[in-house]
């Protein structure tokens, strides 16, 4: 069979409204997560960050006229072709960020059907954790997209926090969400992630 050697174009949308902001932040480190499992494969990986924050008000006119200001246009074209997206939103009132939702309710609804999705969320506190499962995998899964099992959200307590018995250090979290992604991505048969074979990658994704 044979395989394409074309670039593979992970597109990071980050809804972080500071600057510097721990949305970004865990963005990033999902990202380099995603690179290390791909690095040596066939297709070298081409990363387009969209921060949602620069985006804030072309959105906003967008939703009330109906036309993308060309750099919105671009943002939406960007996730619309990616072959793999990763999401971060703030949490704020116990969902996600109105920037965060705003930005994919102009995504047509068939433009992430089947595609790999990595969520992720930052808030205050692990309370806040249930918001990855009760409003972007559903997000998600109304686009149809394909969420990888682990989501990761980041409390403040969890930079450089050492986990527990039950729960993993946000190091690993972030580890075992970027493998499953670049697994994901290896199932399809057109990238082979790191230390994995093409007939093991699904059976991997729930090791």
């Amino acid at each position: 069979m044979t395989r394409t050697t074309a670039p593979l174009h992970l597109v990071v949308v980050s809804a972080g409204l500071g600057v510097p902001s721990s949305t970004r932040l865990l963005a990033d480190r999902l990202t380099e997560s995603v690179r290390r499992e791909l690095a040596g494969g066939i297709r070298p990986v081409e990363v387009r960050v969209v921060e949602l924050r620069d985006l804030a008000v072309p959105i906003a006119n967008n939703l009330v006229t109906g036309f993308p200001a060309p750099a919105l246009d671009e943002a939406i074209e960007a996730v619309a072709r990616a072959d793999a997206l990763i999401a971060v939103t703030p949490v704020f009132t116990a969902s996600y960020s109105g920037l965060f939702k705003s930005f994919f309710d102009l995504i047509e609804p068939d433009a992430l059907d089947g595609r790999p999705v990595l969520i992720a969320a930052t808030g205050g506190t692990a309370r806040h954790s249930l918001v990855l499962d009760h409003a972007l995998r559903p997000l998600f899964a109304y686009l149809r997209a394909a969420v990888v099992p682990t989501a990761v959200y980041a409390a403040s307590e969890d930079w450089g926090g050492t986990g527990d018995s039950l729960t993993a250090t946000l190091p690993d979290r972030i580890a075992r969400a970027g493998r499953e992604l670049a697994r994901m991505l290896a199932s399809t048969g057109d990238v082979p992630a790191q230390g994995s074979s093409e007939e093991t990658a699904i059976a991997g994704l729930f090791a």
